[in-house]
């Protein structure tokens, strides 16, 4: 067994445990493995081992590696969580699953009008810019709640979940709240937070999924 392998049943194995501790049902956390950067050849192992949500940063990376894993495997649910710009909405509906990134009026619009136009319609959440930081993407938080009403009454879009990435140098632990506070308030279900150095304190958080990268394939 490899490496990546190994690291990916310690971090099944983490997950547990804080799904344990944090009193949350077994199971109710989804790890996403985030494989930005890493080839077919070394991701296979992993979804031979059992795991089958990934994530992928570029529209185009991703493009180059899962149309063939897909084939190969039917049930891989495959999650975009990087920026997605609007000429690319045609590609991302077409490939991923479950698209984190909505964040402004015109990749609402350009999603509304490709999901229509391929009869294919991914999830969706919509990404929080918690930390209010300029260069970071993301809907600023006091305009988050308002902007998943209008995904929704707008565009017709089903909004499933809110996602965040916390300031680096931060206590991730308000931001989490931050988010499950809008969540509730927006009245989506799903949260998308916490990654290779955060993601325990996601889960108590109410995280129901965990980005992990690094934790699995190591750092590229």
């Amino acid at each position: 067994m490899g490496d990546t392998v190994h690291q990916f049943f310690a971090v099944k194995a983490k997950i547990a445990a804080a799904e344990q501790e944090a009193r949350r049902e077994a199971g109710a956390v989804t790890l996403v493995a985030v494989s930005k950067t890493f080839d077919a050849a070394e991701i296979r192992p992993v979804i031979e081992a059992g795991q089958r949500v990934f994530g992928e940063n570029r529209v185009q990376e991703a493009q180059g590696k899962w149309p063939d894993l897909k084939q190969a495997f039917a049930d891989i649910e495959l999650h975009l969580i990087g920026p997605l710009q609007s000429n690319k909405a045609k590609e991302a509906v077409a490939l991923f699953d479950v698209i984190e990134t909505v964040d402004r009026e015109k990749i609402a619009a350009e999603l509304a009008k490709e999901i229509a136009r391929q009869g294919r319609a991914p999830k969706l959440y919509v990404q929080v810019n918690t930390g209010s930081e300029p260069q970071k993407a993301g809907i600023k938080p006091r305009e988050a709640v308002a902007f998943v009403a209008r995904c929704r009454d707008v565009h017709g879009l089903a909004i499933e979940g809110l996602m965040c990435i916390p300031p680096a140098d931060e206590n991730p632990g308000p931001h989490f709240a931050l988010l499950e506070k809008l969540a509730r308030e927006a009245g989506v279900e799903k949260l998308s937070m916490g990654m290779s150095g955060d993601y325990e304190t996601a889960i108590a958080f109410g995280a129901t999924s965990v980005r992990i990268g690094s934790a699995i394939f190591g750092s590229r």
